[in-house]
């Protein structure tokens, strides 16, 4: 009898961590790859500080996103630099902080604040799109409705790219400025390895919690499961602002290969 509940426990805590959260690890992993790359193009065409043209204004709402969210779990902030490039170390602002270790919801709290920058990001490109672009409700439709396989999420980003690429709007400058911020936004939207140590230290507690409420459940009769799984429809436009973020990451990768490859040198 033990080893079918630990199957199910083990079933379920795994099952409710993907849907509740797997858009995260999902499009989290692909930006920071798109993001590599890209920089990586950069430091070996014009340098280092080609990637500033995007980072004046992504790097201060990736920091921002850490701000929000370590004052949201109560951590304390003990210095904040939103823009601050460093050629030495790469660095380009930082948020360094502190959370008291025997707080359970401070030590939860270190998973929101590392995968902050992906969140607040989201938050700022839906910002955007509400201000720059007339229909971007309308384009933004196909993505933020429940996706049911990979062929119709390929035909709901160009119906998506087809409105959102309209001719009026390539004629309009708000559209040029939200596609230029998207830019800024999506290249530096990715967690950093220091965030990404962060998140697993969170992740542990996370998960451990839903182990135990699990455990209730499963004791009680109740499928936690469903209600989590019904969760989804509610994160529709966080997958398509996730979705276009990467499209746009993807396309910058692109045009910084074509572009720079005439300056390509040799770097160490």
């Amino acid at each position: 009898m033990l080893l079918p509940f630990l199957f199910t426990l083990s079933k379920a805590v795994a099952v409710q961590i993907l849907a509740a959260l797997g858009i995260f690890f999902a499009f989290g992993y692909i930006l920071a790859k798109l993001q590599e790359r890209t920089q990586n193009n950069y430091y070996q065409t014009v340098g280092w500080k080609g990637i500033l043209w995007t980072a004046w204004f992504g790097t201060p709402i990736h920091e921002l996103g850490h701000v929000f969210f370590a004052k949201l779990f109560h951590h304390k902030i003990e210095r904040i630099s939103l823009f601050k490039p460093d050629p030495e170390t790469g660095n380009l602002g930082h948020v360094n902080h502190t959370y008291n270790k025997y707080s359970l919801y401070q030590r939860l709290g270190n998973f929101f604040v590392g995968a902050a920058p992906m969140l607040f990001g989201a938050i700022v490109l839906i910002v955007l799109l509400y201000f720059l672009v007339p229909n971007a409700k309308e384009a933004f439709k196909p993505l933020s409705t429940e996706q049911t396989s990979p062929l119709i999420i390929l035909i709901s980003l160009k119906t998506t790219l087809l409105k959102l690429f309209s001719l009026a709007n390539l004629s309009s400058w708000r559209f040029w400025l939200f596609l230029y911020l998207s830019f800024c936004v999506a290249s530096h939207i990715s967690p950093s390895k220091q965030d990404l140590k962060n998140m697993w230290r969170g992740f542990a507690w996370l998960a451990a919690i839903l182990i135990l409420v699990n455990l209730i459940a499963l004791s009680l009769q109740i499928n936690l499961t469903n209600y989590i799984i019904n969760l989804n429809r509610y994160l529709g436009l966080i997958f398509g602002i996730f979705t276009y973020a990467t499209t746009i990451s993807f396309l910058h990768l692109i045009l910084s290969t074509i572009i720079l490859k005439p300056f390509k040198k040799n770097r160490p």
